[in-house]
């Protein structure tokens, strides 16, 4: 265990993440090295912050680092876009505490991606045992109530749910790029009716001469960082009250990893007034955060939405996942997609209860995101 990636080198570190199975993204931008001491140095993550980093490492005869887990000691429960306050208001009501809690996750960021940090090859599930095992013994030392691994690979989720940790499912929407040249393919998928509606939602967006730039890599300079930032603390601030990121942690990116980063940014009069920040894997593009000085209908979806497929299709890149909930993002072409996470309560009395409820919502997740998948805007059959 340690207290913050100061002690590991950023090579040995990245070394450790999956290449990709299946459908995975092969370079998952926000296990990287770059993210997430970007999140520590700049402060937004801390023992002031209630993420106490309490990163988990398997470790050779000889040193080197075999296996890790991003992980967290938490003392609330914000930032982590799975839900459980409701478990901590009932367990605490019942005379237990709930808090700390051990957090496997990338703080602020509801993107899934791997948390046990393991190279393919023949001792993988060995260290894989090793890192459950680990976070177990943190949560006895610690006396954290439970351990939350969220957003997880199928991989991962295996591996957890195997040595007993219960499931949870959600849903997100996530944008399938199906081989298109342009966007206009990607409009002849979709009915008649539907395509009408996203040429007039793009058209409508950039009224009133606003124009929209990409940017990634040295392109991006402080002042760019300067106008993002402040559209993210004008939304940020009414959206939750108080955001997350400061402003070192943009500059930080910026200088660490910025050929990941895109920044999709909206100017009008020679002003940026609006933007959004993607971050780009092997095969997907990770939309995250955005905001805006000054409203125009529709500007979010161009900004948000159909830049990213555009910039996908452009870049050949798979899948567009644009964060958490939005089933308006259901009209525009997304589709719902289940995440999962795993959780290891110590109270036998919480697991169960807590495993009674998993049971019953997971039902209503697998029969809601059926019924929104019938409800696509893609054509059926002949128009």
């Amino acid at each position: 265990m340690i207290q913050g990636l100061g002690s590991v080198s950023a090579a040995s570190w990245d070394a450790c993440a999956p290449s990709g199975r299946g459908d995975e993204d092969p370079h998952n931008p926000f296990v990287s090295y770059a993210f997430l001491s970007a999140l520590e140095d700049s402060g937004c993550v801390g023992k002031q912050t209630g993420w106490a980093p309490l990163h988990i490492l398997a470790e050779g005869g000889d040193g080197a680092l075999l296996g890790a887990a991003p992980c967290y000691l938490k003392s609330h429960s914000m930032g982590e876009y799975v839900f459980d306050h409701a478990w901590a208001d009932a367990y605490e009501r019942a005379g237990g505490r709930y808090y700390p809690k051990l957090q496997v996750a990338v703080p602020f960021t509801p993107a899934t991606g791997p948390r046990l940090l393991v190279p393919d090859g023949p001792r993988a599930g060995e260290i894989r045992d090793h890192l459950i095992a680990g976070l177990r013994a943190v949560r006895q030392q610690t006396g954290a109530s439970s351990i939350h691994a969220t957003f997880l690979q199928e991989t991962d989720l295996d591996a957890f749910t195997s040595r007993g940790f219960l499931r949870r499912d959600d849903q997100q929407f996530h944008w399938f790029n199906e081989g298109y040249a342009t966007f206009e393919e990607f409009l002849a998928a979709l009915s008649s009716r539907k395509r009408k509606v996203i040429r007039r939602e793009r058209r409508d967006a950039v009224l009133h001469d606003i124009t929209i730039e990409w940017l990634t890599g040295p392109e991006i300079t402080e002042a760019h960082w300067d106008a993002f930032y402040a559209f993210y603390m004008d939304t940020g601030s009414r959206k939750w009250g108080r955001p997350y990121l400061n402003r070192l942690f943009f500059s930080l990116i910026g200088e660490r990893m910025s050929e990941r980063v895109l920044l999709v940014m909206a100017k009008r009069s020679g002003r940026y007034i609006a933007g959004a920040i993607n971050f780009i894997g092997d095969r997907r593009l990770y939309g995250r955060n955005w905001g805006c000085i000054e409203d125009h209908p529709f500007l979010h979806f161009e900004v948000c939405y159909y830049q990213a497929m555009d910039f996908a299709i452009a870049r050949g890149l798979d899948r567009v996942e644009a964060g958490a909930q939005g089933e308006h993002k259901l009209a525009r072409g997304y589709k719902p997609v289940i995440t999962s996470s795993a959780h290891d309560i110590a109270d036998p009395g919480l697991k169960r209860a807590v495993s009674d409820y998993l049971a019953q919502e997971r039902r209503y997740v697998l029969e809601a995101a059926d019924e929104l998948s019938s409800a696509t805007p893609f054509r059926r059959g002949e128009e």
